[in-house]
């Protein structure tokens, strides 16, 4: 099952919310608040801004930018916004993308980290075309240990979609994972652990890499 990530995402959080007070850098101020949060905090603030997008252009502008963070509770003042969304407004067209949003967000990770991640997912790539699938888990993943399927609350295929779920993009849960969904989710939990040697352990614990 899931690779046990709550002690660490209690870890993380006191961590986050230390490191706050010392850090000056706008975007490192946004990371920690919703590191502060637990791993899923960045997924989380994209699920706000995914819930104003209207028109489904998967951009924001500046206005919607600074409600969703007002929405998300997020402690920053307006010239802090400003700073911030020229950062992701690379091009300076006034609108910036999701997608963008969150790799930039993302904490970064060494490569060692990265390389054990990228492992783990072509493990679970049964397929190898780079997305993985519910037909992909049928070949790695064995449902019938499951608690709700032994106790016939769910099918095989939803608990391979439940597990899929952990991993997909919180404003577009599609039942298919990219490695760039896969490398989102671990970059939350890699935040919260300090050293690569005890990360690339855990990864091959929980993967059986």
């Amino acid at each position: 099952q899931m690779p046990g990530t709550a002690r660490h995402d209690r870890e993380m959080a006191i961590q986050a919310k230390r490191n706050l007070s010392k850090t000056t850098d706008p975007v490192e101020r946004l990371r920690l608040q919703c590191l502060a949060r637990g791993s899923a905090g960045i997924k989380g603030l994209c699920r706000v801004f995914r819930i104003m997008d209207d028109d489904n252009s998967r951009t924001l502008d500046f206005k919607e930018f600074v409600k969703g963070l007002h929405d998300y509770a997020m402690m920053i003042d307006k010239e802090e916004a400003q700073e911030i969304f020229q950062i992701f407004d690379k091009d300076g067209n006034g609108t910036i993308d999701f997608d963008e949003f969150l790799v930039t967000l993302r904490p970064p990770m060494s490569n060692a980290r990265k390389e054990i991640i990228m492992q783990a997912f072509r493990k679970l790539d049964k397929s190898g075309d780079g997305v993985i699938t519910i037909e992909d888990l049928r070949g790695v993943y064995n449902a019938k240990h499951h608690p709700k399927y032994q106790n016939g609350d769910w099918t095989e295929d939803q608990v391979f979609r439940a597990f899929l779920d952990n991993f997909d993009s919180p404003y577009d849960k599609d039942g298919k994972v990219t490695t760039e969904e896969f490398m989102n989710y671990y970059a939350g939990v890699s935040a919260s652990i300090d050293t690569d040697v005890y990360f690339i352990v855990m990864m091959k614990n929980a993967w059986k890499l």
